[in-house]
This record gives C-alpha cells, structure tokens and sequence, in this order.
C-alpha cells in the first residue's frame, strides 16, 4: 500500500546550521508516527516544511505517492495537512465556534455569518472524536486541555487526513496528557494518520506506532515501542548511553535561606497573578514548584529575583530583607538565577559566548582591574567552562546569538553554576537540552544542594520535579494549594492538585493533613 505521506531527502540549511540534512520519512494511513529529538534536532524546521512554513533546499513531499508543491499553509490545508502548534493559535475573546471559523467562514444571507451551521459541524467532530467542547463557550474561560481540543477541532473542520502535533503536551497536566493520547488514538483508528513531535521518552513509548529519531538533522533511526525503551531512545537521541536516574540520596535541610511572607505580584495589566503566598527554602534543600504555565510562575520568580516588584509581602534572603533590592544586589547575596526566558533574561546576545560567561562576575578580580577587562583570564575561564558544560561553539568570541538554543541554555547554567553561591532559582534549567545534558545538570543542581545550597525549582516538566524535589509545592491560579514532602506523592496526584483539585480530593486523608506544613 502506498503510504499517504513521503518525504524525501528533505534538506533545508540556516546560515551557519544544517537544520536538516537528507531526510526520508514515510507515514502510512491511520498511523501515529513518533518524531523523536530533542530541541534544535529539527523536528520543527521538517515538520515547517511539510506544512508550507518553510520551503526545502532540495527534496520532495508525496501525498498518496504524487509530488505536492507546498509553498504555504495554505497549500497544506487544501491537501489535507493540519498542524497543532505547541503555541495555541487561538483568540481568547473569540468563542469555540468563532476561532474554529476563522479563515473558513460561511455566509449566509449576504454578509452575515453562519455560525450555527459551523457550531452544528462542531459538535459533530465532537462526538465523532470524542472532544467534548461547547461551541458557544469563550476560550479565554476554558482549561488548558479543552483549548487543545478545539486545536484539533479546527484541522477536522477544514478536513484535514493528517495531523501534526509538535510537542502538544508541554503545557498540559498528566491527566490532560493521556486525554490527549487517547483523542489521537481514537483519530488514528477512524483513519487520521497522525506525526506525534516529542522529545519525552515515556510520551513515546506510550502513544507511538512507529518511531524515528532525528539527531542534529538527520534521522539517525527507526523502531517501536515494543522494540525499544528509555534508555535505547536516549542513546538513539544523543549517541551515547545515558543515565536516566536520578541520584539523590536523602538529606536534612539546614538554615533558613529563602524566606517569602504573604507576596503579592501582580502583572503587566495590574492583575493579581501571585496571591499571598508564602514559602521557606532551606539550605541543602532542592523546593520545587510545580503547575501548569501561566498559573504565576513566572511572576513568582521575576519578584523572588528582583525583576518584578511585589506590591504586598516581604522577601528575606540570608535573614536580610530583600523585597526591594535590585538583581544585582541579590545576585551579590549568593544568589544564582536560571531564567525562563534566556534570550530575554538570561543573555546579551550580541556579547560574545565569554562575556556572557562573566555577566555577574565581569566587575571583580580576577575579570578586571578597575575599569579595565582582563580579557585574556575571561577567555581562559570561558575556554574551561565550554568544555565543563559542553557548550559547543566555535569560539568563545562566537556571539552568542548564533548558538542554538540549547547552547544558549548551556551558557547560562555555567555562568550560574560556576561560582560560590547559596540560593539557586532555577526556572525550566534544562529546557532546550538533549538528555545527555539533562543528565548532566541535574546532577550538578543535586550536587549545589549536596554543597549547603537552597535551591527553588520552577518546572513545567513533572518528571523533572518529581525526579529532583525533596519538596513540592503546588502553584494554581497564583495561589499555593499544596505543600508536600516529596516522599509518597504520586506523580497522578500532584498532577491533579495542578489541574485545581483540592488537595482534600487529590490526596490521601492522611496526605491532605499536611499540604500546609510549616513551610
């Protein structure tokens, strides 16, 4: 049998970067083929060309073995390709119905718009899918997962054959997710062909009927979950054999470290976004803080930081009062910041890889004398942390603006890591990183908490705070709901207490007696 979809040596080069090199894949009707890498792999610069976002440097894409000229998302569409962006391309002030029509309108009685035909269809697909969605309802008032849904509602409503999904759990809750999975398998067994982009082992092995891996542009190999696990699809991704676990053996916190009392923040627009809360993090204690994106985390941060002011509550750091303190002055403290935005927060871009290195640090000896930079102790230092961390760029003197984004991320955990300090406020730190370094910086934030440090961890990743925490809070809607020792909560019920469920309803009585420790 044909397969519905064919690429062929697919290649398309950024300057400086192969993002694809050669690449053949096929996808064979009512299939879930897993597309496996890691950031900066080029699963999303392939999947861009099939749907028209991009165009190949050489190649071709066959639908049911005829060529297909895609120079837009337009063409996609029309041959029957959709994509569910990790990003949701939704209006919140627009009802269910209204984003689902929107490029695909229906008139009726000269300008006037059909919507009850469109919203009649809707709760076809609904039913027919098993995505339970009110077409009259605003997306600005519904849940993460439902938002989702109404992406996938879209490509059935222009009647798309094969769906994209490129990293479609990343702001979901466990319980959201395996919704999720068992949507796309019931799409695949009325007949959609479905490309799952991933780079979560477990996700995979779950959902996929076939798997390939793409590794620095090319696909490096091709199994199944039933021939494959973990370990095998990590030394697949990165090349090398990598361990998977964390270790992490049992430790009493020391002093007081971090000290946060009834913070307020509020956002841009003068929201309230960060709702009373309060949080101890002592030394030697790794504190994560988990919850779906968007629920105050970064605000949190920004305030804890010195990037945000709070307008209620006080910040202590080392018994010291810092609501009001500038991120210098914090920085000056002990204090190390991973930040959730590393172009933004995290780099000067146009600095070369060596300045970036020493952008706490750049002031002080050995860095320079008076006013004048020792440039040649700078380049030694960033020559020693490139190969510590593994940051591959040409040179120090690269600009760090042309290092892929996991190098990027790599540059900011050497600068943090590198220097004496007694707080890390570590937000998403291995985002945009292969496993191999995931591996690594985990076990170098094991090794700060090993060393006396305070760590507070901000990650949308569960498996990451689960793997890391010896205690977890739980942020929902700017409050904190939940505040437990690490050692027996499941990774189900901390997904729940994110998803809003209370804690009396998530957990065991006996669990539920101490969400509320004295911090």
């Amino acid at each position: 049998m044909t397969p519905i979809l064919q690429l062929k040596g697919i290649t398309k080069q950024f300057p400086g970067v192969l993002a694809n090199d050669h690449i053949d894949l096929t996808l064979n009707k009512g299939e879930i083929l897993a597309l496996l890498g890691e950031n900066g792999a080029g699963k999303t610069t392939l999947m861009n060309i099939l749907y028209g976002l991009y165009q190949p440097d050489e190649g071709e894409i066959l639908i049911e073995g005829k060529q297909l000229i895609v120079d837009s998302p337009t063409d996609a569409i029309k041959a029957g390709i959709g994509m569910v962006h990790q990003h949701f391309m939704l209006i919140p002030v627009f009802t269910v119905t209204e984003n689902v029509m929107l490029g695909d309108e229906t008139i009726k009685y000269g300008d006037f718009l059909d919507r009850q035909r469109a919203a009649d269809r809707i709760i076809e697909i609904s039913e027919t899918y098993n995505l339970a969605v009110d077409p009259n309802d605003y997306i600005r008032d519904l849940p993460v997962g439902v938002q989702q849904r109404v992406e996938i509602i879209k490509l059935l409503f222009r009647e798309a054959e094969i769906l994209i999904f490129d990293e479609p759990t990343a702001v979901l809750t466990p319980q959201e997710a395996d919704e999720l999975f068992s949507i796309m398998r019931s799409l695949a067994e009325q007949g959609k062909s479905i490309i799952f982009i991933t780079h979560k082992l477990r996700e995979v092995l779950a959902i996929a009927d076939r798997i390939m891996v793409i590794r620095r542009g090319a696909m490096v190999g091709e199994t199944t979950p039933e021939e494959a696990d973990k370990n095998s699809l990590a030394a697949m991704m990165v090349g090398r054999a990598v361990d998977l676990e964390v270790d992490k053996t049992d430790k009493e916190p020391g002093e007081l470290i971090l000290s946060i009392k009834d913070l307020v923040v509020a956002d841009k627009f003068q929201n309230i976004v960060v709702d009373n809360v309060s949080l101890d993090v002592h030394a030697g204690e790794i504190v994560g803080v988990a919850g779906v994106q968007g629920n105050g985390q970064t605000e949190f941060v920004e305030a804890v930081t010195g990037l945000r002011k709070s307008a209620e509550g006080t910040i202590t750091l080392l018994g010291e009062d810092v609501t009001k303190a500038t991120p210098r002055q914090i920085t000056e403290m002990g204090s190390a910041h991973v930040p959730e935005d590393r172009q933004i927060d995290g780099l000067v871009l146009p600095f070369p890889v060596a300045e970036n290195l020493v952008l706490c640090t750049y002031y002080k000896e050995p860095f320079s004398k008076g006013v004048i930079l020792q440039y040649k102790t700078i380049l030694n230092h960033a020559e020693q942390l490139i190969e510590d961390f593994d940051i591959r760029t040409p040179s120090p003197l690269t600009p760090v603006s042309s290092l892929s984004g996991g190098n990027q991320q790599k540059v900011i955990i050497a600068r943090e890591l590198s220097r004496p300090i007694q707080l890390l406020v570590a937000s998403q730190p291995t985002r945009g990183l292969d496993v191999g370094s995931i591996e690594y910086i985990h076990k170098r934030i094991v090794q700060k908490r090993d060393e006396g440090s305070a760590v507070l961890l901000i990650s949308p990743e569960l498996d990451e705070i689960m793997e890391l925490s010896d205690r977890i809070v739980v942020m929902y809607r700017g409050k904190i709901i939940a505040n437990l020792p690490n050692k027996g909560v499941t990774k189900e019920q901390v997904g729940l207490l994110m998803a809003g469920v209370t804690p009396e309803e998530a957990l065991s009585e006996d669990q539920a007696k101490i969400t509320e420790p004295a911090n």
